[in-house]
């Protein structure tokens, strides 16, 4: 039977990240004097605040004791838990100037409360479209770019006018050498972020799949087993893994310890730090004293009743557009620094664009979507003409139309 207790901490220690300890736990305590001067009494803006990364940053900065603490996202209910998982938590300084504000960062209300906010000390975005199964189409690539590039120029700009000492905006292990439109966003948000990184002290951070983030598909089994429906994963797919935990404090030491321009990522072994999905799923069913029992398609996994010992799980090879064979976080031509911190790595000296060349850039993606008859071709033509080593995969399949 379904054992009645399950730790997902422990089940991610053990068979996930496969350590007791945060991979940034002896980097944390050598930065600690530095980002206690850094954060403590300072003002914070959260943007996506709600989600896994940014609730896991919160977390973080928090036990360092800042001053005021704004959060933005777009999702109600997410701040709402937020703040009850704060308030209901022994280990966090909540300041008393701690505001939430279900509202889009790129809506005229946020940029009146920042207005009468003034100026933050530390500013960190994590709103982001961040799945690859955004990419369906046209529309739903337009909203992409929307939310991940041209947005970001926005609030840019905005804090030109109140410029904070730390800026950080969340990228992906998918940004280099992208294959997939979301990797493509995300390299192309590195490089409006790194034009402003001349005027604002700008960091940011590619990273590996959160664990059980929101929306994940590890997420998706627990879902599917408290709904009693099959587990479906692909069964090629390698992956590295982080815990939320890591992945807030990945980004946090980005955004404090790093030099204006710098990219950040986890010292991750690919012999050891990757799984499959399929991998996990038989684990994540043994966790709850269940075997796979595997099927050949989904509607014989959806046929498939579950039985006291066994679960119906459908496995098979990826085949839809944008999926990377592999997860690399930086690319042959950047300068990688590998030693300063002990497990975070750190790209220097990014190639830069200019504003005028940012504003040129924009000026095409605007041009297109205000168009009447474009579509996703147009827009994987327009990318692959701004990133030159941008490697689309097109099979005509997306990730909505599995299981």
């Amino acid at each position: 039977m379904i054992k009645s207790v399950f730790d997902l901490d422990t089940f991610i220690k053990t068979h996930i990240t496969q350590r007791q300890q945060s991979l940034l736990e002896q980097d944390l305590q050598n930065c600690s004097q530095i980002m206690e001067e850094r954060i403590n009494n300072k003002s914070v803006l959260v943007i996506g605040g709600a989600g896994t990364i940014g609730s896991s940053f919160i977390k973080a900065v928090l036990k360092f004791k800042p001053s005021s603490l704004y959060v933005f996202d777009i999702n109600e209910n997410g701040l709402t838990e937020l703040t009850r998982d704060l308030r209901s938590s022994t280990e966090y300084h909540i300041p008393d100037n701690y505001k939430t504000y279900p509202i889009n960062f790129g809506d005229r209300i946020f940029e009146k409360i920042l207005r009468r906010a003034g100026r933050f000390d530390i500013v960190a975005n994590f709103a982001a479209h961040k799945h690859v199964r955004s990419e369906k189409d046209e529309f739903s690539v337009e909203a992409m770019l929307e939310n991940n590039v041209l947005k970001a120029k926005t609030l840019l700009d905005l804090l030109l006018e109140f410029p904070p000492e730390r800026f950080f905006c969340v990228s992906t292990d998918k940004a280099a050498n992208p294959v997939n439109l979301m990797g493509a966003s995300k390299k192309l948000m590195e490089e409006v972020i790194l034009a402003y990184s001349k005027f604002i002290p700008i960091t940011t951070a590619r990273f590996a799949n959160v664990a059980f983030s929101n929306g994940s598909l590890l997420q998706g089994f627990m879902e599917r087993l408290a709904k009693k429906q099959p587990l479906s994963a692909p069964s090629d797919v390698k992956r590295y893994f982080v815990s939320a935990e890591e992945a807030g404090q990945i980004c946090l030491l980005s955004c404090v310890m790093g030099n204006s321009g710098e990219i950040f990522f986890p010292k991750l072994d690919a012999q050891t730090d990757t799984h499959t999905f399929a991998e996990i799923a038989g684990l994540f069913l043994n966790a709850h004293g269940l075997e796979a029992n595997i099927c050949n398609t989904e509607e014989e996994a959806r046929q498939m009743p579950a039985l006291a010992e066994s679960y119906p799980v459908y496995f098979f090879e990826s085949d839809t557009s944008g999926e990377k064979a592999y997860e690399e976080f930086f690319t042959a031509g950047e300068q990688v620094d590998l030693h300063t911190f002990k497990n975070l790595g750190v790209v220097k000296n990014a190639p830069t664009k200019d504003l005028p060349e940012i504003d040129a850039i924009f000026s095409k993606l605007k041009a297109l979507f205000e168009s009447t008859d474009y579509n996703k071709e147009d827009i994987v033509n327009l990318i692959k003409s701004i990133i030159p080593n941008f490697s689309h995969k097109e099979t005509g399949k997306n990730l909505d139309q599995k299981m």
